[in-house]
């Protein structure tokens, strides 16, 4: 397929290979079938069409984007449900609240994704655990000039990310 692509022959020609490569990764045909509608969707959703000399290896870079998506909302969930196993029942957020904490969490984590890893740090332990800077700057084994350094940075991404329009 060397012209611009056709989503709908890229879909007959590539889906059964892509549900297979898929179900190699998560190990599921359920969840497999779901990402391979999920990679199609986004394919179809693209605004531009660009020539395609190897779809097999675009497919899959686009799978591989809903892979780690998925695998990172299964640990936030897991994670999530390890914190509230030991609550008291009456302090367990109903399901709806649970699927709508597991959404804020989500956007949290795809709002942080870009952000060195201690800079995400400083900045979750400042905000979620309310840490002090020098107590962060002894946890990460950095000064606090860096630690005020890497919470700026961290705000400044969000910041930008909410109001890049």
């Amino acid at each position: 397929m060397s012209s611009t692509f056709d989503v709908q022959s890229l879909y007959s020609d590539h889906h059964g290979w892509l549900h297979n490569w898929l179900r190699g990764r998560l190990g599921n045909a359920a969840d497999a079938a779901d990402l391979a509608q999920d990679t199609f969707l986004r394919v179809l959703l693209r605004p531009e069409r660009v020539e395609l000399h190897t779809p097999r290896a675009f497919l899959r870079t686009v799978a591989r984007g809903l892979v780690i998506d998925h695998w990172r909302r299964q640990e936030l969930e897991r994670a999530y449900l390890d914190s509230i196993a030991h609550l008291p029942e009456a302090q367990v957020p109903s399901a709806e609240d649970r699927h709508n904490i597991l959404q804020l969490l989500e956007n949290i984590a795809r709002l942080l994704d870009g952000l060195k890893p201690k800079v995400r740090k400083a900045f979750l332990l400042a905000q979620c655990e309310g840490m002090p800077h020098a107590r962060i700057a002894e946890e990460l084994g950095v000064s606090v000039r860096s630690v005020e350094r890497y919470i700026a940075e961290a705000l400044f991404h969000c910041y930008q990310l909410r109001y890049a329009e």
